[in-house]
């Protein structure tokens, strides 16, 4: 007796059993859950690539060139155009005016955001007043800032917000943003960063130490720590020590980036011109010197990087903490 099978299976032999519906399911949640991440992202991708990406690739491509007053250039000078703004000239100048700035900056900036943190993190009432309060600057445009310091505050006339309480003391009125010796116009500039920037600061200070355990405190306490400043040097501060690491890197990108408070204050004037209000002035003014722009703009970037990547290996930034 002979047995009859189907496709040529040999007798006995069972088909292999079909995908399961679980199995089916999980593939097509795979396949939904990859559509869905496309959907979302894909739009934001292709604008960075063609935003961001495109651009800076063809800026490093212009900066061998002699691009002037055109972004298809012919003419390649390789470095010429890295050692022409490297050499002395108005942008090394330009970096020696950031590294004033980040020196004045960044620490006011630190000690004063991390003051209020404290201020705000003791009170007791209506703390979520003083934190709106204090946050509230930092919604508000760079520009419009700089025409109310400009205009209102300290615009040079005796009728000056800060010209009227000098003359309460019978002193004179001062040009604020004319004056170069001695440079006030620094006053007006770093008072302007600090009241744009010293709420966001605050906020992630205040954030830190609300992570900080309170049983640190209690312990201490107990192993007679006196309340105050040695609490303080012992405890608070070394628990903000990422806090700290990433607030310093992000005011020192920030001073980098420093713009519109020198541009929309200090317009047209060979001094205090940070690196990008050069570059500005390099690639966008009358010789729209785009070759040097070009090259300016990837040496600045490079000295971000290079801050960074030393900063965070000094501070161990991203290590687990032992």
């Amino acid at each position: 007796m002979t047995t009859t099978t189907t496709g040529g299976a040999p007798p006995g032999a069972t088909a292999p059993p079909g995908p399961t519906a679980k199995a089916r399911r999980d593939r097509h949640g795979v396949r939904g859950s990859t559509r869905t991440f496309w959907l979302f992202a894909g739009p934001f991708l292709a604008g960075l690539l063609l935003f961001v990406y495109v651009p800076v690739g063809w800026s490093f491509y212009l900066s061998f060139f002699q691009a002037q007053n055109t972004v298809t250039p012919t003419k390649f000078v390789g470095l010429d155009n890295y050692k022409d703004i490297l050499t002395e000239g108005p942008f090394t100048d330009s970096l020696w005016t950031f590294t004033l700035f980040a020196l004045i900056v960044v620490p006011l900036t630190y000690v004063l955001a991390l003051a209020l943190a404290l201020l705000v993190h003791r009170i007791r009432v209506a703390r979520a007043f003083f934190r709106s309060v204090f946050f509230i600057p930092t919604a508000c445009s760079y520009v419009v800032a700089s025409m109310v310091w400009k205009l209102s505050i300290f615009n040079g006339v005796r009728f000056g917000l800060a010209n009227t309480v000098l003359g309460w003391f019978g002193i004179e009125p001062v040009a604020w943003i004319g004056t170069v010796s001695p440079p006030w116009y620094w006053l007006v500039l770093v008072t302007l960063r600090l009241w744009l920037q010293l709420g966001f600061y605050m906020i992630l200070f205040l954030a830190a130490l609300q992570q900080i355990p309170k049983e640190l405190y209690e312990a201490a306490w107990t192993d007679g720590a006196r309340p105050g400043w040695q609490t303080f040097r012992h405890i608070t501060l070394p628990q903000l020590r990422t806090t700290s690491v990433a607030v310093v890197l992000l005011m020192l990108i920030a001073a980098y980036q420093a713009f519109d408070e020198f541009y929309n204050l200090l317009p047209n004037t060979p001094y205090a011109r940070p690196p990008l209000v050069y570059l500005y002035y390099t690639a966008l003014g009358q010789g729209q010197d785009f070759g040097h722009g070009s090259a300016g703009a990837l040496v600045l970037s490079a000295l971000i990087t290079m801050v960074t990547l030393l900063q965070g290996r000094i501070f161990g930034f991203g290590k687990a903490d032992r």
